[in-house]
């Protein structure tokens, strides 16, 4: 297993904490969830849209919540009657609950989320505050028009 060390990109950097912690936590291996396929892709200038493939699963067993830079997306299928007359000979459509993490940069916030046709589409954006946008920064000389003294011994 292999560690890198940040701590000398600490020194000369200021305010990347999170994302140094972010690069930590990749090193460390995890479950590697491939349920339910996802798409991320930008819409725009500073809209972005995730969209998941939920075949099966109806609004009220989706839930979607954003808190702390990470937007968590669960869904649970509701029990079903176990008295129905049919018996599956095979079970290809999966009906297995979900909890799905997306870690979001600063500043994104949801905008909404819809859910047709199986796939659920939530619609983000990127809204930087303007104190944080780039500025210009004038830079003032000093008066040229001073009288500048020259002192010289006399010898």
């Amino acid at each position: 297993m292999r560690h890198v060390d940040f701590s000398p990109l600490y020194r000369s950097t200021v305010g990347f904490d999170r994302l140094f912690t972010m690069l930590d936590g990749l090193g460390q291996p995890e479950q590697a969830q491939t349920y339910p396929p996802y798409n991320i892709e930008r819409t725009g200038e500073t809209t972005y849209r995730i969209t998941m493939a939920v075949a099966g699963f109806d609004e009220s067993e989706l839930s979607i919540e954003a808190h702390a830079h990470v937007l968590t997306v669960k869904g649970e299928k509701a029990e079903e009657d176990k008295n129905e007359q049919s018996e599956f000979l095979y079970r290809g459509i999966a009906k297995r609950a979900f909890e799905r993490r997306f870690q979001l940069a600063d500043h994104v916030e949801v905008q909404s989320a819809s859910l047709k046709n199986g796939l659920l589409h939530i619609e983000l954006l990127r809204n930087i505050p303007e104190a944080m946008k780039p500025r210009r920064i004038s830079i003032s000389a000093e008066a040229v028009n001073a009288p500048k003294a020259i002192e010289a011994r006399v010898a």
